[in-house]
């Protein structure tokens, strides 16, 4: 299962890599990716006041219908956590949903 974990990671990061604005890096454990997503502070996406974690972690909620929290409970204020815990078809959707909300 740790080989199926790693192929998701791996998955996850080369396709949120695509997306402007995403600064990932690579996990070493558990199965959650914190991409810093301080790109977008300061903007407005689809009438949205993007100004922190938590604003862009709503805008998903709303506009892609994707559930993230803030890394700020974690340390790391700049982040969201996203789960990679899903199935691969699950996650290539959630990400295309992202690149949607945010296109």
């Amino acid at each position: 299962m740790v080989d199926e974990f790693h192929k998701r990671r791996d998955m996850v990061l080369d396709l949120l890599g695509n997306i402007e604005g995403f600064k990932l890096n690579k996990p070493g454990g558990a199965f959650y990716v914190f991409p810093d997503v301080s790109f977008f502070f300061g903007k407005e996406l689809k009438g949205h006041k993007i100004k922190n974690a938590t604003d862009f972690s709503l805008f998903l909620l709303e506009e892609a219908n994707i559930a993230t929290v803030t890394g700020e409970a974690f340390g790391a204020p700049d982040c969201i956590r996203m789960s990679y815990a899903a199935s691969e078809a699950q996650l290539r959707e959630a990400i295309i949903r992202i690149e949607k909300a945010l296109a």
